[in-house]
């Protein structure tokens, strides 16, 4: 439930409010991995694209996982997020057990030996990210509706309802805006 004191930090879920006119983040939820002095990084959870990882890194071993749009910034880079115990200590802790990067070839490995699944890792094309205090001045401006973390919502099957389903688990006021319209022209 989101709070009136309540700050971005890592872990934090950013969910674009429902006016925002920015087609890279329209209705987007972007997990901050990183937010300090430097600056903020996250990736959006819920622009998925059609492509597998496995069509495009061949070496990959076979794993049912689609590649995400993280976020505008350097779309040729891939990036992911994964809840996977033995990769823990080469990763970045982000919150309630989700973590960012760690050792690429030990993640293959695992996969190879079928000890990771998709449903453990999101890969992301590109991230989000904001100079320092950017951020906090479109939090000002209300482009954006903090959510504490969740590994239930960060490895949702079903990105499409994730906007929705985050707002809805917040109380009352984010049901109402969970139901605006996308386009309110054509109600």
């Amino acid at each position: 439930m989101e709070t009136p004191d309540y700050k971005p930090k890592k872990g934090s879920f950013l969910l674009s409010e429902p006016f925002l006119t920015d087609q890279n983040f329209r209705r987007a939820v972007v997990l901050l991995t990183e937010h300090n002095d430097d600056g903020s990084i996250g990736f959006v959870l819920n622009q998925p694209t059609k492509i597998r990882l496995n069509d495009v890194l061949e070496d990959f071993p076979q794993i049912d996982c689609h590649l995400y749009i993280g976020g505008p910034v350097q779309q040729e880079t891939l990036h992911f997020i994964h809840t996977v115990e033995d990769l823990k200590s080469e990763s970045i802790p982000i919150a309630g057990g989700i973590y960012w990067g760690g050792d690429f070839d030990r993640l293959k490995a695992l996969v190879r030996e079928n000890k990771v699944h998709g449903g453990q890792v999101r890969f992301f094309l590109g991230y989000s990210g904001w100079a320092p205090k950017q951020l906090e001045e479109e939090m000002n401006l209300k482009s954006w509706i903090l959510s504490p973390p969740s590994k239930k919502f960060a490895f949702t099957p079903d990105p499409d309802q994730l906007w929705k389903d985050i707002l809805q688990s917040m109380g009352k006021k984010h049901k109402l805006i969970s139901n605006y319209p996308e386009n309110p022209a054509l109600n």
